[in-house]
């Protein structure tokens, strides 16, 4: 089953987790969940051992949370623990 969390919830654990952006990187450049990596989705799918450990936790989101999704259920799939982040940073942007 997927992990999902609400952007009320993340905003309160911002400073002592792990946040990643997989948008774009010139969307990440216009704005962002603060502490967060911009890691950008194909990036992050096609070579996750660059990037993630296995025995952390990471919170995923993308604009809308619908990629996000994915993303997390694909590294879930290969042994990662992930978040997805619903919403994404649309939605924290609209309440923050």
């Amino acid at each position: 089953m997927l992990s999902s969390i609400p952007t009320s919830d993340l905003k309160k654990m911002i400073g002592r987790i792990n946040i990643i952006d997989i948008r774009d990187n010139y969307l990440y450049k216009l704005g962002s969940i603060p502490t967060s990596k911009n890691i950008p989705m194909n990036f992050l799918l096609i070579n996750p051992d660059d990037y993630l450990k296995q025995d952390e936790t990471y919170y995923i989101y993308c604009s809308k949370g619908f990629q996000s999704a994915s993303v997390c259920k694909s590294l879930a799939n290969k042994g990662y623990k992930v978040v997805n982040c619903l919403g994404g940073y649309n939605e924290y942007l609209n309440k923050y």
